[in-house]
């Protein structure tokens, strides 16, 4: 399959292997992938076997359901209990535990949740129940903000009154900035995320290596793609921001998506866990489509919101610590029975530890 088996070419992989131990002479790296689907694929397909031991690859804050608080979920969960609410969201955010429920618990108990798979899906329950409340849990990156955004203006086009977003929705650069100026991870480069990049191109990344110093090259997700990367990153003479997926991401990125984020959607600050709140590193609402902001549309009365402490999920994605330090790891914390966020996402890190580690 083209952009994809030859990608995974094993001999490809073998010599690219070679070559970053070469590259490295014995120099010590330690780099962070900032994307869930780097996280996952780095394990599923065994990249820190194929390289040298002086080569450390650590996982930081990429997945957008792991990297939201219990305070959206309790919200969320809040409105799914409003009569004549219906909640509209992706399959993955189901099973993550809040402070005190999960909405897969909510919708057991006979709460109206429905799985969908894109949120113009969520506007179209809309279109066809125009009796009822539809709320879409808007999480994600700029990767999914651009048709959040889209879904938004599509409804006040067509006088769709009964449709509204719960806005969760992150921004990347700002918790990499938050995350080095916190300094407890000790990092040499980033590998930088693809499908966020192929929206907002390379220019926003800038400042890690201007400002910090570090290495930076946006990737793409196969193993070939993936090992080019960090060859790219040990070879920089001095830190940039390169792009090795050249075959999806520019470095303008892609004007006509930043412009239906920047229509809809205005910087704020925003809660991420682990990290706590960190500034213009969310988005919100513009007030021009406030109608359709579940957040400002719907009362549900004060929620004391709250983490469980013996959960790790926080410094796993500060890449601060790996998820077999938990004690909860594996023992009362699984796939089938989570604790923390981090082992319900296809793309968190606990659950790539436990899929394959």
């Amino acid at each position: 399959m083209k952009y994809v088996d030859e990608f995974r070419d094993k001999k490809m992989v073998a010599a690219l292997a070679d070559a970053i131990r070469v590259a490295a002479d014995g120099r010590t790296y330690t780099f962070m992938e900032v994307c869930g689907t780097h996280t996952m694929n780095i394990f599923r397909f065994a990249i820190r076997q194929l390289l040298p031991s002086n080569i450390r690859l650590v996982s930081g804050p990429g997945c957008p359901v792991c990297v939201t608080p219990n305070a959206y979920l309790d919200k969320a969960i809040a409105l799914a209990g409003l009569k004549d609410v219906i909640i509209a969201t992706f399959g993955d955010m189901m099973r993550v535990p809040g402070s005190y429920s999960s909405l897969e618990k909510e919708k057991a108990k006979g709460r109206s949740i429905r799985v969908i798979y894109s949120c113009m899906d969520a506007l179209e329950v809309a279109r066809k129940n125009p009796d009822k409340e539809v709320v879409f849990l808007g999480i994600g990156f700029e990767t999914t903000a651009p048709t959040v955004a889209q879904s938004i203006i599509a409804a006040k086009r067509d006088s769709i009154k009964n449709y509204s977003v719960l806005c969760g929705h992150k921004t990347m650069p700002e918790v990499m900035d938050a995350l080095l100026k916190d300094g407890s991870v000790r990092v040499d480069g980033f590998l930088l995320p693809g499908h966020v990049s192929a929206v907002i191109g390379s220019g926003p990344y800038v400042f890690l290596s201007r400002k910090y110093a570090k290495r930076c090259v946006i990737a793409g997700f196969e193993p070939v793609d993936i090992l080019q990367a960090v060859l790219m990153l040990i070879k920089q003479d001095r830190p940039a921001v390169e792009i090795q997926y050249k075959r999806i991401v520019e470095a303008p990125g892609n004007r006509l998506a930043e412009r239906a984020i920047e229509k809809v959607f205005d910087k704020t600050a925003s809660e991420w866990r682990g990290m706590g709140v960190v500034k213009r590193s969310g988005l919100k609402i513009r007030s021009a489509f406030a109608a359709f902001d579940a957040g400002g549309k719907f009362r549900t009365g004060r929620i004391r919101s709250k983490e469980n402490k013996s959960c790790l999920c926080g410094a796993v994605l500060k890449g601060v610590v790996i998820p077999s330090a938990c004690k909860l790891f594996g023992r009362s914390c699984t796939p089938e029975h989570p604790v923390g966020a981090c082992m319900v996402s296809g793309e968190g890190t606990c659950a790539a530890y436990y899929k394959y580690g």
